[in-house]
């Protein structure tokens, strides 16, 4: 195991970890190269993001290539997430060994199905249902431009997604989606979402307010924080934060007219999650169901209480970690439950035993190389 070596082609830069999908492509490198994997790995630079040491002391060789952004987004048969990573170097780095190759979410699916490459073995990580996804964040956004762009995307997606048929492995990231991509093509498998939380660090006792965090600019959170300040923190008498960067205008106005909501931006990943482990309840919602939200992750990793929607928590193995409810009404009876209760030792062991059955980094990492040929 320690000798394989395989390509990893990544859709964005994964370090800094900033977000979701980069945060399981990270952990899973980090992860990989603990297990003694050699990996040769191809990133698509873009938005001002620049090379990264890390990933070169992780890695045995990093290639760099530029997504071109500069295609119209609303013109052509291929979804705008993979035209734009296609370029012909990445092609011609691939075919310089017989090693396989993992491909990170559809993004970086160009060369997927390229004669050159029949006779490798290719894993397709997927980290969505990408035109499910895109569906549901076009019922999010309010701008009419990225409403009709999520539009199109979900359906050029949808039409691009047989693609998959030219891998011999579809790494799912969330059961469900196993379900639909095993259901639909086969040779599908269910590798947990790799994240940052190494060990358990919930804090026993008790702590002074409620939290719900995420990006706020992205429109899925953006919603979801919105129905929490207009429909569940005001019948609330308790300290809640909404704790997240570019929160909207429309999400700033609601929480200054509620005293006892405050909103936190302008925060690195580091204070929020301090603010994860400091609260008394993690409240966590969403209105899309595809692959698995790292909030869940790093609440149930670093915070005391988790309330949850069953939207976040539905197929993923962690149900019995959170206390669920649907309405309103339910996620306010549940916080004001979990509000009065310690965070115990003893909940703290049950969440131990619950979370190292199925989301250890380094077990993933090594279920992943046995499937390599």
């Amino acid at each position: 195991m320690a000798n394989k070596t395989l390509h990893i082609v990544a859709f964005d830069m994964p370090y800094p970890p900033e977000y979701g999908g980069v945060i399981d492509i990270f952990f899973k490198i980090k992860a990989l190269h603990e297990m003694g994997a050699k990996i040769i790995l191809h990133v698509f630079l873009y938005a001002g993001k620049e090379p990264s040491r890390m990933l070169e002391q992780l890695c045995t060789k990093v290639y760099y290539y530029p997504r071109r952004r500069f295609k119209n987004p609303f013109s052509g048969e291929l979804p705008y997430i993979v035209a734009t990573r296609n370029d012909a170097d990445l092609l011609r780095n691939l075919r310089t060994d017989q090693h396989p190759i993992l491909f990170e979410g559809l993004h970086s699916t160009s060369f997927l199905p390229h004669p050159a490459l029949r006779n490798r073995f290719k894993i397709v990580r997927t980290h969505n249902v990408e035109h499910t996804y895109y569906r549901a964040l076009e019922d999010s956004e309010s701008s009419f431009f990225k409403k009709y762009f999520f539009r199109i995307e979900a359906e050029r997606l949808e039409k691009y997604e047989p693609v998959l048929r030219n891998a011999q492995c579809i790494a799912a990231i969330s059961p469900s989606d196993t379900g639909y991509y095993d259901g639909k093509f086969g040779n599908t498998r269910y590798l947990p979402a790799f994240h940052s939380n190494m060990e358990l660090l919930c804090k026993p006792g008790k702590g002074k307010f409620v939290l719900y965090h995420g990006n706020m600019g992205v429109g899925e959170n953006n919603k979801a924080a919105l129905y929490l300040v207009h429909e569940v923190f005001p019948q609330l008498e308790l300290p809640c934060i909404i704790a997240g960067n570019n929160p909207s205008r429309q999400l700033q106005q609601a929480v200054s007219g509620q005293s006892h909501i405050s909103l936190a931006d302008h925060i690195s990943s580091g204070d929020i999650l301090k603010l994860v482990q400091e609260a008394q309840v993690n409240v966590m919602v969403t209105f899309q169901n595809t692959g698995i939200k790292l909030k869940l992750l790093n609440s149930l990793h670093r915070g005391r209480h988790c309330v949850a929607n069953t939207m976040m928590v539905e197929n993923t193995g962690l149900e019995s970690l959170v206390q669920i409810g649907d309405s309103a009404d339910e996620l306010v009876k549940l916080i004001k439950q979990c509000w009065k209760e310690e965070f115990t030792p003893e909940m703290l062991s049950r969440r131990k035993e619950g979370l190292a059955a199925g989301f250890d980094n380094l077990t993933n990492a090594r279920k992943l190389l046995d499937w390599l040929v």
